[in-house]
């Protein structure tokens, strides 16, 4: 489907919905749940809520998930209408500029930087308006172990790099060999790393276990999206 600045129209309130889904991408890595957005903007039930989301996807600018409370999906190609209509003045002269030039991360080999050039796929250029927060790279999810944050295998998440997170955030993380993402949980004197599916147990580090941060989800993207 196509997209013109004319066809992508939101009432304020979509708008200020979406602009919610997107904040809370940046904030924690992942939507909110509808009993969140339904809280934060006064609705009486998660089910108002689900109504403004049905209309936002009908008009093209997320995509639902069914089978997990946090399956929203930004749409690109809307974001950018709908960017570009309400902020015209500030469009740049070249499309190319508003784009982010981002590589691709497979299997991270053991022990080297996770953005090393061996570990480099491909890289795909994405519109930056996309990000509340500017990614470095995007790492493709392997398995099932965030599911309930609607971070679903073969998606690809989009990471900015950084060694510090706080509690609740989703992080990627290096523990020993092995690279994963979870939500990070700092406790006294160990760190919890949680999955989203009760299929998986919680990861708990303890002191002077290998263990490193990598980077914080900004955002996701459906791999179709890029194909």
């Amino acid at each position: 489907m196509n997209f013109s600045s004319e066809t992508v129209k939101l009432t304020a309130r979509q708008q200020q919905i979406l602009e919610l889904i997107q904040n809370a991408i940046a904030r924690t890595g992942a939507p909110p749940t509808r009993a969140e957005i339904a809280h934060e903007l006064g609705f009486k039930s998660a089910n108002a809520a689900e109504e403004h989301l049905q209309a936002l996807a009908r008009k093209g600018v997320i995509e639902l998930v069914s089978g997990t409370s946090r399956g929203i999906r930004l749409k690109s190609e809307a974001l950018r209408s709908i960017n570009e209509s309400r902020d015209k003045q500030f469009s740049l002269p070249l499309p190319s500029l508003a784009q982010l030039a981002l590589p691709l991360i497979g299997r991270v080999a053991a022990g080297s930087p996770i953005l090393a050039q061996e570990h480099v796929d491909q890289t795909f250029y994405l519109e930056s308006s996309l990000f509340q927060r500017k990614p470095d790279y995007l790492l493709k999810v392997r398995g099932m172990s965030m599911r309930d944050a609607g971070i679903m295998d073969g998606d690809l998440l989009a990471v900015q790099s950084t060694k510090n997170a706080q509690n609740g955030q989703i992080v990627v993380a290096r523990l020993g060999e092995e690279v994963t993402v979870k939500r990070f949980k700092r406790l006294h004197n160990v760190i919890e790393l949680h999955a989203e599916n009760p299929d998986f147990q919680t990861i708990v580090v303890e002191p002077g276990e290998p263990f490193e941060i990598e980077g914080l989800a900004v955002g996701l993207i459906r791999n179709t999206m890029l194909m």
